[in-house]
Parts: structure tokens; C-alpha cells; sequence
């Protein structure tokens, strides 16, 4: 006993010592380096005030909250988990989960490829200033409010819209695209598409202007098409990248913008339009039931992590790279 005892203290005494040398040597590190570490301290400030700190009202999903007692006065829901359950148990439960994830897919798959597949085609243009007309028209949308955005549906899928106008002049009756339950995800998907592909192509852009030119010419010699150089030089090169934004896309899986969905809802689309985000602000802002708002937007938060968590871990299996 007395040997494993002296073997057990030596084993903890190396790894105290350990974890104090690795300390001192981080800390002459931020020593050494400390005009870069007071650079990225703005960033710090900005997500513990804005991010860390209102964390504190999560508390909220789990007590009878009211604005005249406060957060710390209110009492503790009985059971903990009351509002859990009322959304769970809700008209609304199935309904907005299977509209959320039903967008969000659909976003997430058509929004994934599609900003890949315009960075490799802009990049196989031989003339530079083509490539850059092209990039500049597929950037501009990205900047229109999504106010705006949702302004120019109505004005080209409305009633007396452009496209029923164009409708009308071959001899067909007008169709009523706002109002049509099967229409109104395609209308939503599409219309971010448009507005945010170049955008999110730019990252590709990037990594493929890092490929060093001796490979394409090295291909060319070996007499590699167009076609095969795509296969075996720039996806390979993009696939890294991808994988990163794939793993950040699934960590927004339950994150469908209220803003856009609740612009474009009728009471005739409604029960494809009402999304867990919508839910929430209805709940929350318009009907004052704070602590059932914050359940939901807890449970949407928590869906969201463990999504990034399981996607990471595996393409870490998979591929190797992961955001850690």
C-alpha cells in the first residue's frame, strides 16, 4: 500500500507541476503578446455584456415570472418544469416543431450546395472581369432588409401581381401564391437563396484562390478535362471549408428568422407559416407570458447546441476536421 500511495502522490505532484508550467508559459505568452490580446478585447466585452450576462434571465423558464416582482422574487414554478410542459403538451407543439424544422431543412440543404456551386463555376470563367461582374450582382441582394425583401414578393406574387399579370396575358386565371399552404415554403426558401447565395459564396472564393497554380497546370500535362480538375483540385480544396460551414449550419437548424416568416404570414397560411420563433414572440411580446416564451426559447437554444455538438463530433470521426 505504501508503495502505491508514494506512486499515486508522484503522479499527482507531476501533473500539478505540469498544469502550473503550462499556466506560466500561457501567461509570458499573453505577456509577450499583449497589443494582440487588447485588440480582441472589445469582442470580450461585447459577447460577456450581451451574451454571458443576459443568460441570467434564463431563469425565467422555470418560475412564475412577473415584471412587478422581478426575476429574483418570483417564485420557483411548480413543478419546476410547469412551462415545459404546457408547450409541450400545446396545440402548437407539433405544429410549429414540424414547420421549423420543415424550412430550416429545406434552407439548409438548397443554401448549403448551391453557394459551392457558384463559387466553382465563377472560378472556371477565364475572364476576370466577367468574374467580377458576376460576384457584384450575386453580392447586392444580400444587402436588401428583409423588410424590403418581403415588400418585392408581395409585389411580384400578389393578386395583381407581376407574375399573374404575365399569368393573365397567356389566358389563365391568377393564383393566389400568398395564400397557398404548399407555396409558401418554396416562396421563403427561394427568395433566401437568391438573397444570400453570392454572400455565401465569398468564403469559397476564398479557398480557391489559394490553390497554387503549378497543380491545375500539373493536371492539365496530365491531361485532366475541365471536369476531372473540379473533381480532384477544387473540391477537394473546398471540402474542409464546407465541412466547417456544415457544422455551423446545424447549430442553427431551429433558427428560422421571425422576421421574414412573420412578414409573409396570413391567416390563410398560417398553419405552414407559425415557426418555434414566431411562437415565441407571440407568446413572450404580444400575449405577456413570459416564463412559457422563455421555456420555448430555451428548448429551441438547447435542440441547437446539441445538434452542433453531435455534428462535430461527427465529422471529427469522419473527416477529421471540426471546429475543435
Amino acid at each position: 500500500m505504501d508503495v502505491e500511495t508514494t506512486i499515486k502522490q508522484k503522479i499527482s505532484h507531476n501533473r500539478r507541476r505540469q498544469l502550473r508550467s503550462g499556466f506560466a508559459s500561457k501567461w509570458i505568452l499573453i505577456r509577450r503578446n499583449w497589443q494582440l490580446y487588447f485588440f480582441i478585447l472589445p469582442a470580450l466585452v461585447y459577447f460577456l455584456v450581451f451574451c454571458y450576462a443576459p443568460m441570467y434571465g434564463v431563469q425565467i423558464a422555470f418560475k412564475d415570472y412577473t415584471g412587478g416582482a422581478g426575476i429574483t422574487a418570483s417564485p420557483w414554478a411548480k413543478p419546476i418544469t410547469k412551462y415545459f410542459q404546457l408547450f409541450f403538451e400545446g396545440a402548437w407543439f407539433s405544429t410549429t416543431l414540424k414547420n421549423t424544422l420543415t424550412l430550416s431543412l429545406y434552407s439548409f440543404a438548397v443554401g448549403s450546395i448551391l453557394p459551392v456551386v457558384l463559387a466553382l463555376m465563377v472560378n472556371e470563367l477565364k475572364s476576370v472581369r466577367y468574374q467580377k461582374i458576376i460576384q457584384n450582382a450575386t453580392y447586392i441582394p444580400n444587402f436588401i432588409s428583409t423588410v424590403v425583401l418581403v415588400g418585392m414578393i408581395n409585389i411580384l406574387f400578389s393578386r395583381t401581381g407581376i407574375i399573374n399579370q404575365i399569368i393573365q396575358l397567356f389566358g389563365h386565371e391568377p393564383i393566389y401564391f400568398l395564400m397557398k399552404n404548399s407555396i409558401f415554403k418554396h416562396l421563403y426558401v427561394w427568395s433566401g437563396v437568391w438573397q444570400g447565395t453570392g454572400w455565401g459564396s465569398i468564403i469559397y472564393f476564398a479557398a480557391l484562390s489559394n490553390v497554387p497554380m503549378e497543380l491545375y497546370e500539373a493536371a492539365i500535362i496530365d491531361g485532366a478535362t475541365r471536369l476531372q480538375r473540379i473533381i480532384h483540385i477544387n473540391i477537394p480544396t473546398l471540402m474542409p471549408t464546407f465541412i466547417i460551414m456544415l457544422i455551423l449550419g446545424a447549430g442553427n437548424i431551429m433558427n428560422v428568422s421571425y422576421e421574414k416568416v412573420l412578414l409573409m404570414q396570413t391567416d390563410l397560411n398560417l398553419k405552414v407559416s407559425e415557426v418555434i420563433n414566431t411562437y415565441v414572440y407571440k407568446t413572450g411580446l404580444l400575449h405577456a407570458q413570459f416564463s412559457l416564451s422563455s421555456a420555448v426559447g430555451l428548448f429551441n437554444n438547447v435542440i441547437n447546441l446539441i445538434l452542433l455538438l453531435l455534428v462535430n463530433k461527427i465529422s471529427q470521426k469522419v473527416s477529421e476536421t471540426s471546429l475543435w
